[in-house]
């Protein structure tokens, strides 16, 4: 096998939708994912509220889609893939987030992967799991609809507060776990690790397209602060497009667990000195970020001692027995009554002034 690829490009709100057609040529997506196998957009939706940086642009979405009908895809073997969490809908969040006109428009139909009809059913190891097996003790269930179709993960740029940042790798998270996921985000990086590993087993083809139009840096996913830098990501390799990823944002992509781990069982390439840069030359850039443990908010500080800190000894009882509903209840209070009205509302409001923001305005 070659060395690992990921493309990079700088992009303007005048030509990003042709930009991304011409990233994925640049990283050799035809080369993974084919005409003959039905793929599944997997859309990412952090947030039923629109904040920058937070879910799936809407022309990182129309640039995927008009690429591949152009390229001879048929139109209904596209899919667009949701997945609503405990605290986020996905039936808000397509709207506010402006991909569902984008879906609409080019006639590509849906998947809502936590409703009837989706069928989840039991996925059989090849291999052995670092950890799956041992948080659902009646076996890891996935969506049936995703086997057998390739698959073009649609992750942003951000930082994240369990796994320091999120991509590619994370992306997958959404959509082959049910809404019990949570119950991993104490052993989130083997998590990851093994999903990866199930995804090179039930699609054909894999491939990932990050937007970093406006990146995000804070106690992500949600409560970030947000920064225009204008670049588009495309690999067939996801553990290279989040070591890529890292890098850019000014991390050590082999200091971040579920990076190092994926490298280590050859599931990609994470170290970027091993990794061929098509595209731009992003030899000196670092964005400078610092992470999502500096200035966290009261949320984020809770889920970190629950999972990780000194609450952990108690979490089955917090999130896995009927006392659970208070979690969901006060994360929904937290960041949709309070975080945004009081620091969210403005900071989209700034967005929307920039050109990136007409942009969005324009879907």
């Amino acid at each position: 096998m070659g060395k690992s690829k990921v493309a990079v490009l700088k992009t303007s709100p005048a030509t990003v939708v042709k930009d991304y057609g011409r990233l994925m040529d640049m990283a050799g997506y035809s080369d993974v994912i084919r005409p003959e196998h039905e793929v599944i957009l997997k859309i990412n939706i952090s947030w039923h509220k629109f904040y920058p940086a937070c879910s799936t642009a809407p022309w990182q979405l129309e640039g995927v889609i008009k690429k591949l009908l152009s390229d001879g895809f048929a139109r209904d073997r596209i899919i667009g893939g949701h997945n609503r969490t405990v605290v986020v809908s996905d039936r808000v969040g397509e709207v506010t987030n402006k991909q569902k006109p984008v879906t609409d428009r080019y006639g590509i139909r849906c998947v809502y992967l936590n409703e009837p009809p989706t069928e989840w059913v039991r996925y059989e190891a090849k291999k052995p799991f670092l950890v799956l097996d041992g948080i659902f003790p009646d076996g890891v269930k996935i969506p049936k609809t995703f086997i057998g179709k390739s698959i073009i993960q649609m992750p942003l740029m951000k930082t994240h507060v369990f796994t320091t940042m999120t991509g590619a790798m994370k992306n997958a998270f959404g959509g082959l776990l049910s809404q019990k996921r949570h119950w991993t985000h104490s052993v989130i990086h083997e998590t990851l690790v093994d999903l990866l590993t199930i995804q090179k087993d039930i699609h054909p083809g894999i491939f990932a397209v990050m937007d970093g139009t406006a990146a995000g840096d804070g106690p992500g996913p949600r409560c970030m602060r947000w920064y225009i830098k204008n670049y588009i990501l495309a690999s067939a390799d996801q553990v290279a497009i989040d070591a890529v990823s890292a890098k850019l944002m000014g991390f050590d992509p082999l200091s971040i667990k579920f990076i190092a781990l994926a490298h280590e069982k050859g599931l990609g390439c994470g170290d970027p000195r091993d990794i061929d840069i098509a595209g731009e030359d992003i030899s000196g850039v670092d964005f400078h970020f610092v992470g999502p443990y500096e200035k966290m908010t009261l949320a984020s500080r809770g889920q970190k001692m629950i999972y990780h800190g000194k609450f952990k000894r108690i979490e089955h009882l917090l999130l896995r027995t009927a006392v659970v509903p208070w979690s969901y209840a006060a994360s929904r209070l937290y960041h949709d009554a309070y975080w945004y009205p009081c620091f969210g509302r403005s900071r989209v409001a700034d967005y929307m002034k920039t050109e990136w923001g007409k942009l969005f305005q324009s879907y």
